[in-house]
């Protein structure tokens, strides 16, 4: 029984990851959504409703605790089961999207602008113009 134990395997991501088999997280931008397969209330209050616009079905979360529409991350009972809930609505998956997409050469062109209007303020204020302080 113990050997058999050992000899079990585990598909356990890291804390807040996400495995292949996994249902994928759906933030709305940055901001979290009441649809994402994570997303839970402490309460058990939320319930998704279909309602129909001129013909056309769109899913809205509600609250039967207030009895109204569910605000998503701003409510003090919502939670994330994999924790990416993050103050302010936001959530940490989509804003690990975009620290994806960072790009260090913008980041030096930027730099490099910052240190011409420092060496353009120090000339100004000392007098000279051809001045390699920095």
């Amino acid at each position: 029984m113990r050997n058999n134990y050992n000899q079990r395997s585990f598909n356990r991501g890291e804390r807040g990851q996400i495995t292949e088999n996994e249902p994928k997280p759906l933030p709305l931008g940055d901001k979290c959504n009441y649809l994402c397969p994570y997303f839970k209330c402490n309460k058990r209050a939320l319930m998704i409703q279909t309602k129909y616009s001129k013909g056309s079905p769109y899913r809205i979360g509600f609250c039967r605790w207030v009895g109204d529409t569910c605000i998503t991350g701003e409510c003090q009972y919502a939670y994330c089961e994999k924790r990416a809930l993050l103050p302010g609505n936001k959530c940490a998956f989509a804003t690990a999207k975009k620290d994806d997409n960072f790009d260090m050469d913008k980041e030096f062109k930027e730099n490099d602008d910052y240190d011409g209007k420092v060496k353009d303020l120090l000339a100004k204020k000392l007098g000279k113009k051809d001045i390699d302080l920095i």
